[in-house]
């Protein structure tokens, strides 16, 4: 599949890397947090299309980019109008692997591409409407719910359920597709395991290579408990030393922590990455129900610090926030000054679970 090289995305690309040096840009927030006061039951997330599937589908939020793409736009819609210059496609699950929990493996280009397409229309429906403020469509590729190194099964530590090839082949028919439906970037988020990010990002360098177009990529971390670390083990810097060839656009860390835990880790990755830095926690920590009751205006005030404080370049919100995070976000960076990238001594940076350098 060809990928497009018109001169409007090029055009976007480089929108994005001005706007990246004048300001702090910000992400919208949760999908499922949006899809959820719709209350969609079984038949709802059908739709037409889908009624006689036969797998229950419900709970697959990346199927309402098919089956009622007007809620999925009309989401897009309001955290443009909140303020976001960032929108992420609905698509975090859109890859074969995941999907093969509904019977729906064959969907995954076709989600991707729609997705895509849904987030583009809103986008160039605000940057018309104000086109001094640019917004640019992020595709979002999950982690998929299989992980490369480690094991599902606790008595025996060696098996794997998913091998390298099989993600990065599932992976570069999401970035086909997305690249196809009009995204700006590529954001490989809420990673767990690195060995799947590798898998991703080697999969987009390999669509790059064929298609003949390079866009921006983000990369994005979760940080999974107060340890500090990766789900599958490492630090920050190690994360960092292990993805850092990529020469992304940006590192961050998303999901799994309220602003308040995840100054840290994020301050970590500003002080050590000579690439952009990205942040969106969730909204506090989940409450006994699992549902987030941080306000607008403590999340955003938590991440209006990291801003003064030079820690960040984009910003924005995870699960639980709402377009009224958003906005409040907007309003705690607008004005201020986006982090300058630090230049690095000349080290041979490795990796484990620790991070090790060697000075040349």
């Amino acid at each position: 599949m060809p990928a497009d090289p018109s001169p409007h995305r090029v055009a976007r690309v480089q929108a994005l890397t001005a706007a990246l040096k004048d300001h702090i840009l910000v992400l919208d927030g949760a999908m499922g947090t949006m899809i959820q006061p719709h209350k969609l039951d079984e038949a709802g997330y059908r739709g037409i299309r889908f009624a006689a599937h036969a797998k229950v589908v419900k709970g697959n939020n990346d199927l309402l980019t098919l089956s009622q793409p007007t809620i999925i736009l009309d989401i897009h819609r309001a955290y443009l109008e909140a303020g976001a210059d960032i929108v992420e496609t609905n698509t975090f699950s859109s890859t074969r692997i995941a999907q093969a929990d509904y019977g729906m493996e064959s969907l995954a280009y076709e989600l991707n591409l729609e997705g895509a397409k849904l987030a583009r229309k809103a986008c160039d429906e605000y940057t018309n409407k104000t086109p001094g403020k640019p917004r640019f469509v992020a595709g979002a590729i999950g982690p998929t719910n299989r992980t490369a190194s480690i094991s599902p099964d606790v008595n025996d530590p060696a098996f794997r359920n998913v091998t390298f090839d099989e993600l990065r082949a599932a992976f570069r028919e999401q970035a086909e597709g997305l690249v196809a439906g009009g995204a700006d970037l590529l954001l490989v988020e809420t990673i767990i395991d690195t060995l799947n990010a590798k898998a991703a990002l080697f999969a987009i360098d390999e669509f790059f290579e064929a298609s003949g177009l390079r866009l921006p990529v983000m990369i994005s971390g979760t940080i999974t408990d107060q340890s500090g670390r990766l789900l599958s083990g490492q630090t920050p810097e190690a994360f960092w030393n292990s993805l850092r060839h990529v020469k992304p656009l940006s590192i961050g860390f998303n999901c799994a922590l309220g602003a308040a835990q995840f100054r840290p880790y994020v301050a970590e990755l500003s002080r050590v990455a000579d690439a952009l830095i990205s942040a969106y926690p969730n909204a506090g920590l989940p409450n006994a129900f699992g549902e987030y009751d941080e306000l607008p205006h403590t999340t955003a005030g938590h991440i209006g610090a990291w801003a003064k404080d030079g820690l960040v370049n984009i910003v924005g919100g995870c699960c639980g926030t709402t377009p009224d995070h958003i906005k409040a976000i907007c309003e705690s960076v607008a004005g201020v000054v986006p982090r300058k990238i630090p230049k690095q001594p000349v080290k041979m940076r490795l990796s484990g679970l620790e991070p090790f350098s060697l000075a040349s």
